[in-house]
């Protein structure tokens, strides 16, 4: 259920950015491989709690810092687009960004240790499309953002019922049977094959997808919920103890009007992708497992 969790933007990327200036290049268009961290890091804790106060920010506005100078802003969602315009002309973040989409172009773009396959499109300062490695947040895609066209791969935002039909398709992804479970191999589709890169993956974040702690913990991903306040698509999470023992699965529904127990989708050691009742979080049940709501919904 653990994984490699990407760093840091802000101190990695301002590191760099001097020797970049001054050599008079665009920042856009500097590429240099990503590095990350280990889930339970300090560093990837401070991540998340970054990419809290950022995801609940940009949620609300949709409008976003920037870092650098001299990005360049696209036609199309592509970088090889025409320019329509920069960012940050003369003084590193000087302007901010307000976007109203994003895509995923499956063009990896890299500055520092900050990697994104994401161009938003933005309707301020300049109109146009933009990396998101020139936005000023933790994340490689813009929280709470919608995104738009596939690109072959899982997009989050949508509907509930889009995100279940995500999470069904790895029931018979593997030639009819369940996608098996392992906490080391990546599916087809790019994502990790353990519950909370199966979760990932219905909720279209980027691949190979987040850990569990991260899920329970990111508010530019989820919020704590109460029981009785359980959606299809929400989420119960267990975030305590290591890899072995945290887990998440995704409510679909109830079964009965008594709510004692609920039907599920999971990805579990020893099968794979399931589809069954469970009453994990429910009194009787598992009490470790604790509800939340993905904030893509906008509820």
């Amino acid at each position: 259920m653990e994984e490699h969790t990407r760093s840091g933007r802000r101190a990695a990327l301002r590191k760099v950015l001097p020797a970049v200036v001054a050599a008079g290049i665009s920042v856009a268009g500097f590429a240099v491989p990503a590095h990350g961290n280990e889930p339970g890091s300090a560093a990837a804790t401070g991540i998340r709690q970054a990419a809290a106060a950022d995801g609940r920010q940009a949620a609300a506005a949709a409008d976003f810092p920037t870092w650098g100078t001299r990005w360049v802003v696209h036609a199309d969602p592509d970088i090889s687009s025409p320019t329509v315009g920069m960012i940050n002309k003369t003084a590193a973040g000087q302007d901010r960004i307000t976007a109203d989409y994003q895509v995923d172009t499956g063009h990896r773009v890299c500055q520092g240790s900050a990697c994104s396959t994401y161009m938003a499109h933005l309707t301020g300062p300049v109109t146009g499309f933009l990396t998101v490695v020139a936005v000023d947040v933790p994340q490689d895609r813009l929280p709470g953002i919608p995104v738009h066209g596939d690109g072959g791969r899982p997009q989050p935002g949508g509907s509930r019922q889009e995100m279940l039909n995500r999470a069904a398709t790895w029931l018979t992804a593997n030639n009819g049977a369940q996608v098996p479970y392992s906490q080391a191999q990546v599916w087809k589709d790019g994502y990790r094959q353990d519950c909370s890169g199966y979760t990932s993956m219905a909720l279209g974040l980027p691949t190979p997808g987040t850990n569990t702690v991260g899920l329970a913990t990111d508010r530019g991903i989820t919020r704590p919920i109460s029981l009785d306040e359980l959606k299809p698509g929400d989420l119960l999470i267990d975030a305590s103890g290591d890899n072995n023992n945290r887990h998440v699965v995704i409510f679909e529904k109830w079964n009965n009007d008594a709510h004692s127990s609920y039907t599920a989708y999971e990805q579990r050691g020893g099968h794979g992708t399931d589809h069954r009742t469970l009453t994990y979080g429910l009194p009787g049940g598992d009490a470790e497992f604790t509800p939340y709501r993905p904030v893509m919904f906008g509820d």
